[in-house]
């Protein structure tokens, strides 16, 4: 994940009243998302589906908020003429992913990356290791027309203002290229929500933001035609127990206006009958995830810098 600093910008749109700080506290240690990791690879896979039918041969591939370091390896092989780099606001998770690229060393992965990049690469944001760089999402240690390719996957819903962020895709994009991300949308969780209403008024998981301000977001940043899609994963529990610690593992609740002490135990042992009276006839309890799939290209610009029409003329074809 990539964690910006707070919003300048007390105008600016929040999708959520995300506690940054506490966003990095959560992520500091990758241990404790173990659990969801076969989420985030099941999505991951879903999204390469997504991306073999797009005809694009980048050089320059950005992981936003790489995490452990896993999309590095399937971007290089799907890219293998490109160079790939990895971008993550956790130390903790940049530890996690370097260990990986050790463990894997002899793979045809982004080495000696960023001596061929230091024209692009801001050098006060730069980190030792050649392979991953520790920096922010929001605010990319690149300049203008740097990469053809930004890839995030479930990065997006830690971030309050994802406008913002994708203002600052586009600035770093070169033109025809490619931003492909993953995201959550409302219904995700529905069921842990509905469970904690019963229990307590405080918000016990993200508002996460509807498909279709996404991509009002995108056209709103100078994108081009964005294509977004959703997807409907049901995941089953046979214990509450087992279904509260995936759902911690996604990365907790680090909204400002979240519960600041433990539920009590007569609210918590509400809770548990409230998740086993959602049980199947398997005896199972359901968790859904409203996956949001979404690209959009950077198109030409139609203007100058000084403000002037760009008029394109092209032969007439035979």
């Amino acid at each position: 994940m990539s964690f910006p600093q707070s919003p300048s910008d007390d105008h600016a749109r929040l999708s959520a009243p995300i506690d940054l700080s506490l966003v990095r506290r959560l992520f500091a240690r990758p241990e404790r998302l173990a659990e969801s990791l076969f989420l985030r690879r099941e999505i991951a896979a879903r999204m390469h589906e997504r991306l073999a039918l797009i005809n694009l041969t980048p050089q320059h591939v950005l992981d936003a908020g790489c995490g452990e370091g896993a999309d590095l390896f399937t971007l290089q092989d799907r890219f293998s003429g490109a160079q790939i780099l990895g971008l993550d606001g956790s130390s903790g998770m940049l530890a996690a992913a370097q260990a990986q690229l050790r463990v894997s060393a002899g793979r045809p992965l982004v080495s000696k990356l960023l001596a061929r990049w230091l024209p692009i690469v801001n050098q006060a944001a730069r980190g030792a290791d050649a392979h991953l760089i520790a920096g922010d999402f929001a605010a990319l240690p690149f300049g203008p027309n740097a990469l053809d390719m930004i890839w995030s996957n479930l990065a997006l819903p830690w971030h309050p203002q994802p406008d913002r962020v994708f203002a600052e895709w586009r600035r770093v994009m070169r033109v025809n290229g490619l931003v492909m991300f993953s995201s959550f949308g409302p219904d995700t969780l529905k069921e842990l929500g509905a469970a904690f209403a019963e229990v307590d008024s405080a918000p016990h998981a993200l508002p996460f933001v509807d498909m279709h301000d996404l991509g009002d977001m995108l056209v709103n940043a100078g994108f081009s035609t964005p294509v977004m899609d959703t997807e409907r994963i049901t995941v089953t529990y046979a214990s509450p127990e087992k279904l509260l610690a995936e759902a911690r593992a996604l990365g907790g609740n680090p909204l400002q206006t979240r519960r600041r002490g433990l539920l009590g135990r007569a609210a918590h042992d509400r809770l548990i009958e409230h998740l086993l009276s959602q049980r199947g006839p398997d005896g199972r309890m359901p968790l859904t995830f409203e996956v949001v799939f979404g690209h959009a290209f950077r198109p030409p610009p139609k203007t100058t810098g000084s403000g002037e029409a760009i008029i394109r003329f092209e032969p007439r074809k035979r």
